[in-house]
């Protein structure tokens, strides 16, 4: 039998167009044992926003040693998220992270790797996000153990903020973070409010807050701010993209 196919290439003229990410492209850098954070952020990505993610190594164990050791990894991360397309915005999407390192050192870190994106970290989006709802006394839940509360506190203190009150949940495990039921995270918010705090702010990127950051909005009548909910709102402002967003708290309507 005679093969009588023909390989070549098409006469037609190709069409391109800008691609489905044509508002902004962001990056993140999530811990290898993240499980929360793609999924928050792929939800609340508005339509040609695209979201890309590398994983940086890191013990499983949140402590201040395996946080900082984190630092060292951050630029390798950051160069695998698109490495021949131009980034608008990167983050490092870790909260007790970004503040064990710093933010001036996370951006050094990740301009390492994507040196033409805005660099920028999850403590980040929450210390702007508080200044957005111009409040000062604030209360903090976290699931951190104490020695992270601690310099939670005091890096929260030296951005100008009155910290009334932080409890932790005392897990070191992400696995048991991200397991955390969103009902407990909503109880948990409304027992560390207090009249005299203006917001609440539930720390770290792998609780499930954002399933319940307007439930608790609704009931306690003062902003809630949330990891990740922070985060997005942060990462698409810098990228330009102004969108309101509905059903996460009012940062993302407001702001």
């Amino acid at each position: 039998m005679t093969d009588k196919s023909i390989i070549g290439s098409t006469s037609l003229d190709t069409r391109f167009d800008r691609g489905r990410h044509w508002r902004a492209k962001i990056g993140f850098v999530i811990l290898a044992m993240e499980q929360t954070i793609e999924e928050d952020v792929f939800r609340l990505a508005p339509n040609g926003v695209g979201v890309h993610f590398s994983r940086v190594p890191m013990e499983n164990a949140v402590t201040v040693d395996t946080l900082e050791a984190v630092g060292h990894e951050l630029a390798n991360a950051a160069a695998l998220i698109l490495p021949y397309e131009k980034l608008d915005v990167v983050c490092y999407a870790c909260t007790s992270g970004s503040l064990v390192l710093g933010e001036k050192r996370v951006a050094e870190e990740l301009n390492k790797g994507v040196p033409n994106a805005i660099a920028t970290s999850l403590i980040t989006g929450v210390i702007h996000a508080l200044k957005a709802f111009k409040v000062k006394r604030i209360v903090i839940g976290t699931p951190y153990v104490d020695e992270i509360n601690i310099m939670e506190k005091k890096y929260l203190e030296d951005q100008g903020f009155e910290v009334l009150d932080i409890q932790g949940l005392n897990i070191t495990n992400d696995a048991d973070m991200v397991k955390v039921t969103p009902d407990f995270i909503k109880e948990f918010a409304l027992s560390i409010d207090r009249e005299d705090a203006e917001a609440i702010f539930i720390s770290c990127g792998a609780l499930r807050s954002i399933d319940v950051v307007d439930e608790i909005e609704e009931l306690v009548k003062k902003p809630v701010i949330v990891s990740n909910q922070a985060m997005i709102w942060e990462t698409l402002r810098l990228a330009g993209i102004k969108d309101v967003i509905d059903g996460y708290g009012s940062l993302l309507r407001k702001f």
